[in-house]
């Protein structure tokens, strides 16, 4: 089975900083891309930021130039820097990675979210 496993959510005053990791591990024959997402009540889950394999990023405009993403793909780890939180970031985020099984079938993996609340 694969899966995503996350850390680095809490709680943490407006300006403040957190890291958030996630790690994935089964049986996988490629990732291509990982990422992160966040989803508040009522509202769609919506794209943080992501990141290939080959190191292209791409991140929400809400979040560019606070937020920082990379990826070490021997570890099939991928991570977000949260700087400068502000309290609209509070929202439970989700880890995401795309790739591919042993029989070259498309897979997405979610991790099990992980809740950020920034204090004002």
């Amino acid at each position: 089975q694969v899966q995503l496993v996350e850390s680095g959510g809490g709680l943490v005053q407006a300006g403040g900083s957190l890291r958030l990791s996630c790690a994935a591990s089964g049986s996988i024959f490629s990732i291509n891309v990982m990422g992160w997402y966040r989803q508040t009540p009522g509202k769609q889950r919506a794209l943080v930021a992501r990141i290939t394999n080959g190191g292209s990023t791409n991140y929400a405009d809400s979040v560019k130039g606070r937020f920082i993403i990379s990826r070490d793909n021997a570890k099939n780890t991928v991570y977000l820097q949260m700087n400068s939180l502000k309290p609209e970031d509070t929202a439970v985020y989700y880890c995401n990675a795309e790739g591919r099984d042993y029989e070259i079938r498309y897979l997405e993996v979610w991790g099990q979210g992980t809740l950020v609340t920034v204090s004002s």
